[in-house]
């Protein structure tokens, strides 16, 4: 059968589209629902978490399900999920079905997640692969563009409630695309059993950490945390001993590069990610701006991460990707240490310049590192090494929430974000940021390491 890569293409544009747009605008929008609701700085991470948790969790289950039984199958299922709790949180949200509809969205995230990339490299010959993954991944970047600014103004014009619906609206879209324009289904001819203790420990273990870290500094944080650390530890047994393994593990220790390039892009979004959140924060609280105002300023770095992400997707088809994503992650570090520094006083200018240059360097790391870690694996491999990029996406995003809320519960326990307490919340954020900036200073070592390596196979310098 013939496959129509154009139309393949669209349809992992506008999933690619959707998801960080749902999350951006939800983000721009959380001062709005927090004053609704009178909710405290954690609980407001936990309504922004719920959706990330859930999608880490169960990312790589439904990526082994995708190889079992289809991809475009479980991605159908994905986004109807997906486009379904969009709908109920527009419709019927309360302060406690909140975090629940946000984390059925988080599960339909990880079934787009686990099949739309591995269907995109599938179709995709070896020299088209870093352009087509460039424009998904700008695809990305104008969703998160888009969320702040479209999201800022429904919420301005309209309500909060009025997000949701736009994902409804793209949503069906997708679904339509599916059932009409992709008529091949991809599925791994052998992919042997399912692996449900090992999907389980994995999921319960994520679901362990993040609690204990939202629990932080109390007590009760430690019990939970050294749950979460023994089914670390009974994971990693299960997948090396288990025939059929969720996550193949054996990649990671036979492939060193691989293993750089994926902890370098786990770094990355663990660096980056809830800055859109805490900025967010900062500009409405500190700076006194509306959501649509903050959103206006928000959309500086993905726009730039729009604009750059094609470009270095095609230059990494015809240079060591490697290098470029190494570049890459200087670039981020460069642009997240002023933002450690800022005050109630630092001017509007500053903050979006420190966007411009940081969507420059994100777009730089992001669809070089991809194709750096695609290029690392046999072709019989796409499959797991998507799931795996996607899980390194999903688990450094979640980290990069847990970092910021386990400091935000540090310096504001659970009450709620009052004027008097705006240099509590300011100290929180310039805390996070530092630790992003040290974050992407390992995350260079790991990425230039794994260029190296590059450099030395292909009887480069050394």
């Amino acid at each position: 059968m013939e496959i129509d890569k154009r139309a393949v293409l669209i349809t992992v544009i506008l999933s690619s589209f959707l998801t960080p747009f749902s999350g951006s605008s939800f983000n721009i929008a959380l001062p709005s629902i927090a004053a609704e609701y009178s909710l405290d700085a954690v609980s407001m991470s936990w309504a922004s978490l719920a959706y990330l948790l859930a999608s880490a969790m169960f990312l790589i289950p439904f990526g082994r399900v995708a190889d079992m039984y289809g991809r475009k199958r479980v991605f159908l299922y994905g986004i109807t999920l997906f486009t379904i709790s969009s709908a109920l949180l527009g419709l019927f949200p309360t302060s406690q079905t909140l975090v629940l509809f946000r984390a059925l969205q988080g599960i339909g995230s990880s079934m787009i997640f686990g099949t739309s990339l591995a269907i995109l490299i599938s179709v995709a010959t070896p020299e088209e692969r870093g352009g087509m993954l460039g424009i998904s991944v700008a695809a990305v970047y104008v969703g998160l563009s888009a969320g702040p600014y479209i999201g800022g103004f429904l919420t301005k014009n309209f309500g909060w409630r009025s997000i949701f619906m736009v994902n409804v609206g793209i949503g069906a879209l997708v679904m339509i695309m599916i059932l009409t324009k992709l008529k091949m289904e991809w599925r791994e001819e052998h992919a042997g059993k399912f692996d449900l203790i090992g999907s389980a420990s994995f999921s319960l273990m994520l679901l362990a950490l993040m609690y204990g870290m939202s629990k932080l500094p109390s007590q009760a944080a430690f019990l939970p945390i050294a749950i979460g650390l023994v089914l670390l530890g009974l994971f990693v047994y299960i997948e090396e001993h288990v025939e059929n393994p969720v996550l193949d593990l054996s990649i990671f220790l036979s492939n060193r590069r691989y293993s750089l390039f994926n902890i370098a892009a786990l770094i990355n979004f663990s660096a980056t990610y809830s800055l859109t959140f805490l900025l967010s924060m900062y500009l409405q609280y500190h700076k006194g701006l509306d959501a649509q105002a903050a959103g206006t300023i928000l959309m500086a770095s993905p726009i730039i991460q729009a604009i750059v992400s094609p470009v270095a997707g095609k230059l990494s088809d015809k240079i060591s990707p490697a290098k470029i994503a190494s570049v890459g992650m200087v670039v981020t570090a460069v642009a997240l240490a002023p933002l450690a520094i800022v005050s109630d006083t630092t001017s509007i200018i500053y903050i979006v310049v420190c966007l411009m240059i940081l969507g420059a360097g994100l777009a730089l790391f992001s669809s070089p590192n991809t194709n750096a870690i695609m290029g690392t694996v046999d072709r019989s491999l796409l499959g797991i090494a998507s799931s795996t990029v996607g899980t390194m996406r999903l688990l450094g995003q979640m980290f990069s929430q847990g970092i910021s809320m386990t400091l935000l519960a540090i310096n504001l326990g659970t009450a709620a974000i009052v004027p008097a307490l705006y240099p509590q919340l300011l100290n929180s954020i310039q805390s996070t940021f530092m630790v992003f900036f040290v974050l992407c200073i390992i995350g260079t070592v790991a990425s230039y390491a794994g260029s190296r390596m590059v450099s030395n196979n292909q009887g480069g310098e050394v």
